[in-house]
Formats: structure tokens, C-alpha cells, sequence
């Protein structure tokens, strides 16, 4: 016997399932389907990839296949996908392995379809929409606070959401440059020794950083901005002694400077600016682990208002679903230390 369920609130899908555990999903919208299909049907391929079950696709309909509850996460991520597409016109790899993020799925049908606006950060080149609770604190921590630390694993979305704010404000005209920093750990801070100028130097340690940037907006528009002074890349060490008006400044990578130089760096806070120190406490490449000034700087600063903390973990990170077991892990292994 075949069960028919219809979202009465989306007539533009029918689900169907079988006997046999399998679920059918039927897609009436044309440009909804192919976008959850993907080029080449990539993006069925990965969810199959990833949830273990079998994906197959003919005329509207996608089939899934395998064990029950393999087969009603797929379907959930499905919706979920076709949600986001609904809200940003494009779906990417980070929304397939999101979609499967049982406690994203389950935040999403707890909203509405529609994403609220304040929380959508519009480039030029792409929508940008948080994902997880902690992301969507995040980026309201970053429009509203003047000073925001974040501390988690990497691929939880800390320095590309913050570089979509920082350019959207610095597209708006409502700071007047961007800055870009990160403690230089592996040479040192001692840079002089390296070839060319201090940009050549220190741009192997901001690449990160320069990726968001090229995703959001086009090449030839950051060089320009980069050559005017409105996109400006600095080591932590050159920061000292600056004042730092209608300005956004990240620091990235804050696990890797010592408590001295994050005071330094949030204390170079001038009119109209706001401040962003992103971290991992976990991977702390300084001589001295013990050195790290990010979880201190955390419990020193805790109790002033305009400072926000935002604490990231496994369950946020945005990358293929091994990375989120491989952080849970060792997060784990530290607690257990702890």
C-alpha cells in the first residue's frame, strides 16, 4: 500500500511511500527540481554519497531507496533543500551537507519558509544565509555589536560570514574599509626576511580570507578596492598604535595571539567601527599552547555589553559529515581531559 502525503502548504510537492520503505518524492515545479538534482544530477549523487541510501531520478519524481530511517532523512533533506532554494535562488554543496544535519532540518521546520530579511546578508555575487542557530546569533552579533568573538572548529562559517558582513557595511558606505589581519605565527611575526612587499609576505597566511572575498564579489572589484585602501591586509604585528575609524577589522586566527596582542588589537576600536576576533582553540600553533590569549580574552571580557561571544561546536561545522564526526571526537577527547 502507497501513502500519499501532500505539504498543504506546498502544492508543488507530493510525497509518497512505498511498502517496501521506499519514498517518493514528486517535485511539480520544473526549476525546483533541477536545482535539487544538480548538473549531471551531482547534488542526488552526493546526498546518495553521504546518507547511505540509494537516489534515483525520473521525470518529476526522485525514488530513495534503502533503510527507513536513512530513507526519511533523505526526504527531510530534500524539503529542506527546496526550502533554501525558495530563499536563495541557488542551492551549493554546503546546503547538501546541511540538509543533512538532522538538528538544521529539524530548526527549519520549526520556521517559517521565509527567511527573515535582517538575517539574509545580500552580496553582489551571492545571498548569504546562516545556517545553524549559531550562525544566525553570529551574524546578528556582527550587525548589531561593536566587538565580536567567536570561538569554534574550522568550517563553521566564523570568517566567511564575517567578511559578507564587512563587505555588504563597506558596500553600503557605512564603514569606509575593511580590514583584514591574522596573527603571522609560522614566520614569526618577523617578516622582513620574506620576498617582496608587506603584501606579498603576509598573503599566504590571509588566504582564507581573500577566498571569501573573491566568492562574494568580483576579482577586478577587490584589487580596486584593495589598491584604493578600502580592503586593507595588515599582519596582527602591524596593527600597534593604530586607531581604527569607521572601520571593520578581522582577526583571524586569534588562537594563535598571545593575550597581550588581542588586548591590542580590541583596543584599537575608534568611532563608528566594529571589531571581529575569530579563533579555534583548538588548533593553537603557538610555542607555548598555554599562551593563547582567545579563551582568556573570553572570560576577561565576558561581562561588558557591547562584546559579544559566540560559541561555535561540531554541530555547526559546514563541511562533508566525516569533518563534523572527526571535530566531535577530539572535542570530546579535550572534555574528557578537561
Amino acid at each position: 500500500m502507497k501513502i500519499n502525503k501532500q505539504n498543504k502548504n506546498n502544492k508543488e510537492v507530493s510525497i509518497i511511500y512505498g511498502d517496501d520503505n521506499s519514498i517518493n518524492v514528486n517535485i511539480f515545479n520544473n526549476k525546483i527540481l533541477m536545482e535539487i538534482v544538480g548538473s549531471f544530477d551531482n547534488n542526488l549523487k552526493e546526498l546518495e554519497k553521504i546518507s547511505g541510501s540509494k537516489i534515483y531520478f525520473r521525470g518529476n519524481s526522485i525514488a530513495i531507496k534503502g533503510d527507513k530511517d536513512k530513507n526519511e532523512n533523505v526526504k527531510n533533506a530534500i524539503e529542506y533543500l527546496i526550502d533554501r532554494f525558495k530563499t536563495d535562488k541557488q542551492i551549493d554543496r554546503n546546503d547538501i551537507i546541511a540538509s543533512l544535519n538532522t538538528d538544521m532540518v529539524k530548526d527549519m521546520k520549526n520556521q517559517s519558509t521565509v527567511q527573515p530579511l535582517e538575517e539574509v546578508i545580500k552580496t553582489p555575487k551571492r545571498s548569504v544565509i546562516p545556517r545553524s542557530k549559531k550562525q544566525k546569533e553570529y551574524v546578528r552579533s556582527l550587525k548589531t555589536n561593536q566587538i565580536t568573538i567567536s570561538l569554534g572548529p574550522a568550517g563553521t562559517g566564523k570568517t566567511y560570514l564575517a567578511v559578507a558582513v564587512a563587505l555588504t557595511m563597506l558596500l553600503e558606505k557605512k564603514v569606509e574599509r575593511i580590514i583584514l589581519s591574522r596573527p603571522a605565527v609560522e614566520a614569526g611575526e618577523k617578516l622582513g626576511f620574506l620576498p617582496g612587499d608587506m603584501k606579498d609576505k603576509v598573503d599566504p597566511y590571509l588566504r582564507p580570507l581573500y577566498d571569501s572575498l573573491y566568492d562574494l564579489l568580483d576579482y577586478d572589484r577587490i584589487q580596486r578596492k584593495i589598491e584604493s585602501g578600502a580592503i586593507e591586509i595588515a599582519p596582527l604585528a602591524f596593527m600597534r598604535g593604530r586607531t581604527l575609524k569607521n572601520s571593520f577589522a578581522i582577526l583571524d586566527e586569534a588562537q594563535n595571539a598571545t593575550e597581550t596582542q588581542i588586548k591590542m588589537f580590541l583596543t584599537r576600536i575608534g568611532e563608528n567601527s566594529k571589531l571581529v576576533v575569530n579563533g579555534d582553540p583548538s588548533q593553537v600553533d603557538l610555542p607555548n599552547k598555554n599562551k593563547s590569549g582567545l579563551i582568556k580574552s573570553k572570560s576577561i571580557l565576558k561581562g561588558i555589553k557591547e562584546i559579544s561571544v559566540v560559541n561555535f561546536d561540531h554541530q555547526d561545522v559546514m563541511r562533508h559529515p566525516l569533518v563534523t564526526k572527526i571535530v566531535e571526537a577530539y572535542q570530546k577527547n579535550t572534555n574528557d581531559k578537561g
